[in-house]
């Protein structure tokens, strides 16, 4: 057969798909819109949200009496009041210790009752989560008189251990629910290898299982300490003295019924607001990843 014929007897190639059109240069194919119609809108939502701090640093910094629009000559002489003459850093001691106290109980407790639900299964488990997720529906003002009655029989009525406890319980379901469907995304074949190896249930999971959870862990503890932290309703109920109160109830001292003194509510307002601010600052990235990851079911 000659090549000419050869030729001809071969099936003609393909046609091939055109290329889709390739963005221009300088631009993305999803950002076809103007630049001014992204940054007008975030812009404005960015003054509007900024505002309110500039207007709690204005009255915290400026001199009393002062009309200024700018905190000069600037002042600490509210921060100092606040601290020294309103027991705030009696209050924030208080608060620091609830908080620290609220998210380490509180991430022990779910990390147990997580790995409970995550790993093993019993007859009542679909009735336990359906009561861990109705629980959320349960205003705090309405545990105010059961768990009143609790502490009193206790002895615990002003002291900080019975805040401690309730904000424990108030975190709690919350707090398991995350965790457990954090578990169920760690390979169960893990801590299958770990037994093969050696290790008891203990201890692969404190091996194996517990550096992949801290993602889950922060998210945890960030959001037990923050609630604690900003939670006024149980601290108002609990505590009775002056110095076992806490930064929100402390607060709420600054107010009364004939004047405010705006000076001092601005600056312990930035007091309380700083700690959650570091908090978040630091935490950011681990606490969107252990929030995304304990929310999709495994």
């Amino acid at each position: 057969m000659s090549v000419k014929e050869a030729t001809k007897a071969a099936p003609a190639p393909a046609p091939t798909a055109p290329e889709p059109p390739r963005p221009s240069k300088g631009r993305r194919a999803w950002d076809e819109a103007p630049r001014w119609q992204i940054y007008l809108p975030l812009g404005i939502y960015l003054v509007f949200t900024l505002i309110p701090f500039y207007w709690i640093l204005l009255f915290a910094l400026r001199p009393a009496g002062s009309t200024s629009l700018v905190p000069w000559p600037m002042t600490f002489d509210h921060f100092e009041k606040v601290w020294t003459e309103r027991s705030f850093g009696t209050y924030f001691a208080n608060s620091v210790l609830v908080g620290v106290a609220t998210l380490v109980m509180t991430t022990l407790v779910a990390l147990a009752g997580g790995y409970a639900l995550a790993r093993f299964d019993f007859k009542i488990k679909r009735a336990f989560m359906l009561g861990l997720l109705c629980s959320q529906f349960v205003p705090g003002a309405l545990l105010l008189v059961p768990l009143f009655e609790i502490f009193a029989e206790l002895q615990m009525i002003n002291s900080l251990g019975s805040v401690i406890l309730a904000e424990t319980v108030f975190q709690l379901p919350l707090s398991m629910i995350l965790i457990s469907n954090f578990i169920k995304n760690v390979p169960y074949s893990l801590e299958e290898a770990a037994w093969v190896d050696g290790c008891n249930r203990m201890t692969a999971f404190r091996i194996v299982v517990l550096p992949l959870l801290r993602p889950g862990l922060i998210a945890v503890g960030s959001f037990a300490f923050v609630h604690s932290w900003n939670h006024f309703l149980f601290a108002l109920m609990f505590l009775n003295n002056q110095d076992k109160q806490t930064i929100p109830v402390g607060l709420n001292t600054l107010m009364s019924a004939d004047s405010v003194d705006l000076g001092a509510l601005a600056a312990g307002g930035i007091i309380a607001a700083v700690p959650v601010v570091l908090v978040f600052a630091f935490i950011q990235k681990w606490l969107i990843t252990g929030f995304s990851a304990g929310a999709v079911k495994g």
